[in-house]
């Protein structure tokens, strides 16, 4: 052990020392400028079009297309068992009655892992003009065309949804029409019956919901949430690079696996993501999921919490996680 009093071993150790502790001050400089952002300035954040053609492969593994003749109309099973008929001579065309080869798209969703990819949660309007979280007895996308052309239906289609594919029948559902606004998202709006003629409705019948109604895109079985508990807003803040274009933020409610809450407004100031209608009930367990893209893959993190008053609640990149489609899936499956 002698050795170590030797001269220039002691010059290399101070120098490894010196070094080792500018290094450490550099990475550590404030505890807002850490290792965190040595990381976000070498990451490239995904663009729009990555982003949104994540969610266009998500909708078109739940699309499922028939071929039939327009005269005879179609009884259509889905993959979930819910059952789709149109009556013959049910579809127009530019005012007449339609005939030939047509084709039908349909797409059901019922959970929050199938909402969450496709970009299709369920957030209905008030009629105040704010949006708040349903729960869904299905979400629906029906159309049928002929040589591309979109058809009209002159008489009511009808609609048979197991209960079984979101917990069992709840008396409380009605049907509510979906709009999709120029960003993508989807709002959902209580069904006019009176501008539906009497030609829409919906029944339980056994364990299954029966409904008709005489229009085509984006229908849904749903009721508000309820809770009695003082509401809130609140925001989340993601980390640098990402916005409403090249990513989301959801809720997830704890114990209420057929649903899924959006925030849907965005701050490009603040870089900061709000429900800022004041829906959320204060003290209620939820979970916060942050989605984005990473080449071919998801990126998403997952915080727990229970929401406090006017709370800000912040995702750093360091917590996100890549994962393919099914492995994001299995993550929302398993939250409570």
């Amino acid at each position: 052990m002698k050795n170590l009093r030797n001269k220039t071993f002691g010059h290399k150790v101070g120098t490894y020392l010196f070094l080792s502790l500018l290094t450490a001050s550099i990475i550590s400089c404030s505890s807002d400028d850490g290792y965190y952002n040595v990381i976000e300035d070498e990451f490239n954040p995904p663009s729009a079009a990555q982003f949104n053609d994540l969610r266009e492969t998500a909708l078109e593994q739940h699309t499922e297309t028939a071929i039939f003749n327009a005269e005879d109309g179609i009884t259509f099973t889905s993959n979930d068992n819910a059952v789709l008929t149109i009556h013959p001579g049910c579809l127009m065309q530019n005012g007449e009655q339609a005939s030939g080869e047509v084709e039908l798209t349909f797409i059901d969703i019922y959970n929050r892992e199938d909402m969450l990819p496709t970009n299709k949660p369920v957030m209905g309007r008030l009629p105040n003009g704010d949006k708040a979280m349903l729960i869904t007895g299905g979400e629906f996308f029906i159309e049928v065309r002929k040589d591309g052309e979109l058809l009209d239906l002159g008489c009511s289609l009808q609609l048979l949804v197991p209960g079984d594919n979101t917990g069992g029948v709840d008396n409380e559902m009605i049907l509510w029409d979906g709009i999709i606004d120029e960003a993508g998202n989807l709002t959902w709006e209580e069904m006019d019956l009176d501008e539906e003629g009497g030609n829409a409705g919906i029944m339980v019948e056994g364990e299954h919901y029966y409904s008709y109604f005489k229009s085509f895109g984006w229908t849904n079985i749903d009721k508000f949430y309820s809770d009695p508990r003082d509401k809130t807003t609140m925001q989340v803040k993601l980390p640098e690079g990402f916005d409403d274009t090249n990513s989301a933020v959801y809720l997830s409610y704890d114990g209420e696996p057929n649903a899924l809450a959006q925030l849907d407004t965005f701050d490009d100031v603040s870089k900061i993501f709000s429900e800022h209608y004041g829906q959320i009930p204060i003290g209620l367990e939820v979970h916060i999921i942050f989605t984005s893209a990473e080449g071919d893959n998801w990126r998403y993190a997952i915080q727990g919490v229970t929401i406090e008053e006017n709370a800000i609640y912040t995702f750093t990149l360091e917590e996100t996680e890549v994962a393919t489609e099914n492995e994001l899936k299995v993550a929302l499956e398993v939250l409570p």
